[in-house]
C-alpha cells in the first residue's frame, strides 16, 4: 500500500495521471485500449512455425501473425532473466535501477533486493489512469514482500516470484535441464497474490493454469480498461506440459511445451473475441531473452541468429515478436524496423493517454506508431548490455561489438579494438566483419557510444545483496 501511494503520487508530480478532463469523458474513455503483454522465457527466434521451425506447431501464433504485425528486428533489453522484466515493466535500461550484476545475473531465493521503490512500473502508471491491471506468471523482480507485483502497481498476482529451476531440492534425481523432470525436485511456491498456496507448485498445469488465470481476469474487467501482463514460466528448464500436450510435439518435450504455450496464447485471444474485445485490445507475444543452447534437446533454437541466452550475439537478444490489434494493428504485415520491450512502456502510455515521466531518463521510444503502420521506425539505435557493461551497439543495419562472449560457459569477454562489425541486413548471423571496409561507421558508432556512455548512471545493485549463510 506504502508503495502504491508513493507511486500515485510520483505519477501525479511526473505529469502521468491522465488530465481531468479526459479521465471524464466516457468517450475518451472508450478509446484507450485494453493492453495485453504475454511474455515467454527462453523463448528463441526460431521456435515457433511464424518463424520458421519446421516440426514446432505453433497454429495460434500462426494466427495471431496473420492478423497482425511480425517483427523481423525485436530484442529483448537484456540476454537473461530478471533485468529483461525490469526494463519491460520501466521502458529503462536495466543497469538504471541496479537490476543487473556482474557476478549474480539474476535474482535468486536468497537475493534481498528487488525492483527499486522509486521506479515506476507500467503497471502503477496505467493504475493511476483508471486501468485495472493483473500479472499472471512469473515475476522475478524480488520476491520478499515489498517487491511483489501487489506492491509494483498490480492488483492482483498468480505465478512464481522467480524461475522454476530455483529452490531445488538436495535429493533431485537430475539436471534441471533432464528430459523428464520431476515436480518435487524444485521447491517452488505458487503464490495468490502474497500468500504461498501451493508448493511445490505443480507445474506441468502452470501454463494451463495461467491462460485459465487470465480469461478470467478478462472477463470480470471487459467493461474496464486493463493491463494483464503474463509473463510464461517456460520453455525455461525444468520442462513441464500437460497431459493434453505431453508427447505430442515431433520436437519432442520442448516442442510440447512450446505447443502448450501456443494453446495458452489462443486461450487469451479466444476469450477477448468472445467477450467482444478483439479491436478494444492491443495484445504483444514476445520474450524475455533468447534460447539456452547449453540445455541441449531441453533448450530451443535461434534459428539463423548466432549464439542464444546469456550473449549479446543476435540470437541472446533478437526475439520472436508479434502485434496484434484487429482494426488498429496492420494485418499480414512483417516490420523490419528496429524496436524493443523497452519501447512497450512509452508506447503503451502513449495508447493510453498518459504522459511519460519527466523526471527521470526513459530509453524506450514510442512504437505506437509503428504498431499502427508506420513504415519508420522511431528508433535508429540499440545498445547491447551483458550485465552492466556495454558490449554492442547496432545503429541502422550495423552492429559494433567491443566485446564478446559466449552466453554460458568459462569463456572470458574478448576485447575487439577496432570493434567487430556486422551488417545485419546482409548478415543476420553475424559471420562477416566487414569493420575494415567501413571506417566511417566504426567512427559514427563509436561516437554514439561515448555520448550513451557519458549520459548513463547506473542504480545501486539490487543483484549482489544476499541473506548471509544459515549457521
Amino acid at each position: 500500500m506504502r508503495k502504491h501511494r508513493a507511486g500515485l503520487l510520483r505519477l501525479a508530480l511526473s505529469g502521468l495521471l491522465i488530465t481531468g478532463v479526459m479521465a471524464a469523458r466516457s468517450d475518451a474513455q472508450a478509446e484507450r485500449p485494453n493492453i495485453v503483454i504475454l511474455f515467454a522465457d527462453d523463448l528463441g527466434y526460431g521456435d515457433l512455425t511464424c518463424y520458421g521451425h519446421p516440426t514446432i506447431r505453433t497454429p495460434h501464433l500462426d494466427r495471431m501473425a496473420r492478423e497482425g504485425t511480425r517483427f523481423t528486428d525485436f530484442y529483448s533489453a537484456a540476454p537473461v532473466c530478471t533485468p529483461s522484466r525490469a526494463a519491460l515493466l520501466t521502458g529503462r535500461l536495466p543497469l538504471r535501477s541496479g537490476m543487473t550484476s556482474d557476478t549474480r545475473r539474476v535474482l535468486f531465493p536468497n537475493s534481498r533486493g528487488g525492483l527499486p521503490a522509486e521506479e515506476i512500473t507500467l503497471a502503477e502508471a496505467l493504475k493511476g489512469a483508471g486501468y485495472r491491471t493483473a500479472c499472471i506468471g512469473k515475476w522475478h523482480l524480488g520476491h520478499k514482500p515489498e517487491f511483489l507485483p501487489t506492491r509494483n502497481g498490480f492488483d492482483s498476482y498468480f505465478g512464481i516470484p522467480y524461475s522454476n529451476d530455483m529452490d531445488r531440492l538436495p535429493n533431485a534425481g537430475g539436471p534441471s535441464g533432464s528430459l523428464s523432470p520431476k515436480v518435487g525436485w524444485f521447491n517452488v511456491p505458487l503464490m495468490r497474490n502474497e500468500t504461498v498456496v501451493e508448493r511445490p507448485a505443480d507445474q506441468h498445469t502452470l501454463t494451463r493454469r495461467y491462460s485459465e488465470e487470465a480469461s478470467k481476469f478478462i472477463r470480470a474487467n471487459r467493461r474496464n480498461p486493463f493491463l494483464l501482463y503474463v509473463p510464461f514460466t517456460m520453455p525455461h528448464v525444468p520442462l513441464f506440459a500437460s497431459s493434453e500436450f505431453a508427447g505430442k510435439s515431433p520436437r519432442g518435450l520442448y516442442g510440447d511445451v512450446v505447443e502448450e504455450l501456443d494453446g495458452a496464447v489462443g486461450r487469451v485471444l479466444d476469450t477477448l473475441r468472445a467477450e467482444g474485445l478483439s479491436r478494444k485490445t492491443l495484445v504483444v507475444f514476445t520474450s524475455d531473452n533468447g534460447p539456452w543452447l547449453t540445455q541441449r534437446l531441453a533448450g530451443g533454437s535461434a534459428g539463423l541468429l548466432r549464439d542464444g541466452k546469456g550473449s549479446t550475439w543476435e540470437g541472446g537478444m533478437r526475439e520472436p515478436a508479434i502485434a496484434w490489434w484487429p482494426g488498429k494493428v496492420r494485418a499480414g504485415r512483417v516490420c523490419r524496423g528496429v524496436a524493443s520491450t523497452l519501447d512497450l512502456f512509452p508506447a503503451c502510455l502513449a495508447l493510453a493517454g498518459v504522459q511519460p515521466p519527466a523526471d527521470r531518463p526513459i530509453d524506450g521510444h514510442d512504437i505506437s506508431g509503428l504498431l499502427k503502420g508506420d513504415e519508420r521506425s522511431p528508433r535508429n539505435t540499440y545498445f547491447f548490455y551483458r550485465d552492466t557493461q556495454l558490449y554492442a551497439v547496432r545503429k541502422g543495419a550495423f552492429k559494433a561489438h567491443y566485446l564478446t562472449r559466449t552466453g554460458y560457459g568459462q569463456a572470458p569477454a574478448v576485447r575487439h579494438d577496432p570493434p567487430l562489425l556486422f551488417n545485419l541486413d546482409v548478415d543476420p548471423s553475424e559471420t562477416m566483419d566487414v569493420a575494415a571496409a567501413h571506417p566511417d561507421v566504426v567512427r559514427d558508432i563509436a561516437a554514439v557510444t561515448e555520448r550513451h556512455r557519458a549520459g548513463m548512471v547506473a542504480g545501486r545493485n539490487q543483484l549482489d545483496d544476499i541473506d548471509p549463510p544459515a549457521r
